[in-house]
């Protein structure tokens, strides 16, 4: 059974996946031919993390949690929703693991990783933030 707390987490990372796709467009169309592909991919992955952590700061009250168990719970329930869609999204469209997982090794720029250490820290970060 799906509590009120999950349901409005999964309403949230919803919201950042809406804005991570927005982040990937940005990348593709103007970052990647105004400053090229590493840099473009630094600052796409620096956004993007700050964004994490601005969400979950703005919806840390409306989540209603306080116990560091459900701040860890919701940030570890986020970061695994996104490696569950990375990974399908990228399998469906026809990617090999070799693929998939060369998007963890900081080359030319990709600091994927970073990103989603900051989608498991958001929500203690944001707590952290809001006192």
């Amino acid at each position: 059974m799906l509590t009120v707390v999950t349901l409005k987490a999964l309403v949230i990372w919803a919201s950042i996946l809406v804005l991570a796709a927005a982040n990937g467009a940005l990348r593709e169309f103007v970052l990647i031919p105004a400053v090229g592909t590493p840099t473009a991919l630094v600052l796409s992955g620096l956004l993007l993390s700050i964004l994490i952590i601005g969400v979950a700061y703005l919806s840390l009250p409306w989540l209603q949690i306080s116990r560091p168990v459900q701040i860890w719970a919701v940030g570890l329930g986020w970061l695994a929703l996104t490696l569950v869609f990375e990974f399908s999204f990228g399998l469906w469209q026809g990617k090999s693991w070799p693929e998939l997982l060369e998007a963890y090794t900081f080359k030319d720029g990709n600091i994927w990783p970073v990103v989603l250490a900051a989608t498991a820290l958001a929500p203690y970060v944001a707590a952290q933030l809001r006192g």
